[in-house]
């Protein structure tokens, strides 16, 4: 595919597997999994769940600004937890990123997240 590109950014985790942290292609953007780490450190923000879900939408936003766009291009995300009693959580910080029109969403309890964090959250973008 000619029109396909990956996206990095060192305002973002590094990926830590064998993945790109976005790509491109053609004007959607799929962004990969982004958990609450810390980009400079590599490391998971320290705090409760409501400062980790910050750190991943922050992490989103670095990822869809390095590809063009912002938070209001993202036209789906999900959102995989591991206790499904923050979802209200979730819903109070996300309306703190996002404006209506709100994007499609997912929201899905797992039992394991990778380094064992709490949230993580994928998303598509559309850029016009």
């Amino acid at each position: 595919m000619t029109n396909k590109s990956v996206i990095q950014t060192d305002s973002a985790p590094q990926a830590i597997g064998t993945y790109s942290q976005a790509v491109k292609a053609g004007d959607t953007v799929y962004i990969s999994g982004q958990i609450p780490l810390v980009p400079e450190t590599m490391e998971v923000v320290a705090g409760d769940f409501a400062a980790k879900t910050r750190q991943v939408f922050e992490n989103l936003k670095a990822v869809c600004e390095a590809s063009g766009g912002e938070l209001k291009d993202i036209v789906k995300v999900n959102i995989y937890m591991t206790d499904l009693s923050n979802f209200a959580t979730v819903n109070e910080i996300m309306a703190t990123y996002f404006q209506e029109p709100y994007p499609a969403r997912a929201a899905v309890g797992v039992a394991a997240l990778p380094k064992g964090v709490p949230v993580e959250m994928e998303a598509v973008m559309v850029l016009s």
